[in-house]
């Protein structure tokens, strides 16, 4: 969380100078504010930088767009930093998986908070995959390596190789 936060404000531009702390088991982020009361959890902290950058239309541009960012970002903290066995890996993907079917984004077709933060959330998870995982996730591949692309998101996490040509096809 905590690492994450720190890459977006570098994304973002911001300078960066936040104090993150993790609060109870589930290492919530937490962000100690100079004024009043510290912000917790991943989604609100990440909302307020992108605020503090003035990059809103990283939260979405329509009411439609801001809920669907919303709802990823509510299914990355709940679903993916959930997590913990290979078969909730598996049903992510898939689901990722079909969402991406059509879309570029997970917003549809602009980059939004949530691509950056499911990126940054699966990363661990893609790193580990093999080729025919890869290959089965077509779509939350063509996206992962598209986000891994975007310029500053990337940072100095590795980078996760997708083999372009096919060298096999599903034809027996």
């Amino acid at each position: 969380g905590a690492e994450e936060l720190a890459l977006l404000e570098k994304l973002l531009g911001l300078p960066q100078g936040n104090k993150y702390g993790v609060q109870g088991e589930r290492k919530v982020p937490v962000l100690q504010t100079n004024n009043g009361p510290g912000l917790t959890g991943l989604i609100t902290i990440a909302a307020h930088l992108v605020k503090q950058a003035k990059k809103d239309q990283l939260l979405g541009s329509t009411a439609e767009e801001k809920a669907v960012v919303q709802q990823w970002l509510e299914y990355r903290v709940t679903r993916v930093d959930g997590h913990s066995s290979k078969e909730d890996t598996r049903i992510i993907l898939k689901d990722l998986n079909t969402h991406l079917e059509d879309k570029v984004y997970l917003a549809g077709n602009i980059f939004t908070l949530a691509d950056i933060l499911m990126y940054y959330g699966l990363h661990h998870v893609m790193v580990d995959l093999t080729v025919q995982e890869k290959e089965k996730y077509l779509n939350v591949s063509r996206w992962f390596n598209h986000i891994q692309h975007y310029p500053g998101v990337r940072q100095h996490l590795s980078n996760v190789i997708f083999i372009k040509n096919r060298l096999y096809t599903n034809a027996h």
